[in-house]
């Protein structure tokens, strides 16, 4: 193996990423705009508002604010309890192989759908959506020597 780690992703990195990714599309720009405008509302109509109402508000305001990061929290740990916990990832010329006591995996380069690089971490996207989160902590200084030996394959197996 050219690189291996032992795979140890915690809810609070597939929180990040999930967070990042919705406030980096559509989807997160309207998510602002309905909370500044619910917050506009409360403000202009809080004094008159009925108990109810304003129940209703702070329901609303802390829908994206609160409500929404922890969902995906909740999510995330659900989906970090599945991932065994002896998990290894290595990267060679033949590709990305997935190693665990019971089962063994092997993705060739030409299926990687592809790598980016975050500030705190590698993804490795196997599918549309699937795929393997590398953290800062576990990649240490190789992280751009990873990053750019993955890059190096994929574009390697377009060709």
């Amino acid at each position: 193996m050219k690189y291996k780690y032992n795979y140890q992703v915690m809810a609070s990195d597939i929180w990040k990423l999930s967070i990042s990714n919705i406030y980096n599309s559509m989807i997160g720009v309207c998510n602002i705009i309905f909370t500044a405008a619910i917050l506009l509302l409360t403000v202009k109509f809080w004094a008159n508002a009925t108990t109810i109402i304003k129940l209703l508000l702070m329901l609303a305001v802390s829908l994206f604010t609160i409500i929404q990061p922890i969902v995906i929290y909740l999510q995330s740990k659900r989906l970090v309890a599945k991932i065994p916990s002896d998990l290894e990832i290595g990267f060679d010329d033949y590709g990305i192989h997935i190693m665990t006591k019971n089962q063994n995996s092997k993705f060739e380069w030409d299926k990687i759908k592809g790598v980016y690089k975050k500030p705190n971490m590698l993804i490795i996207y196997t599918a549309h959506k699937q795929g393997y989160i590398l953290t800062n902590k576990i990649l240490g200084v190789q992280k751009e020597d990873l990053y750019d030996y993955i890059l190096d394959k994929i574009n390697m197996g377009q060709h």
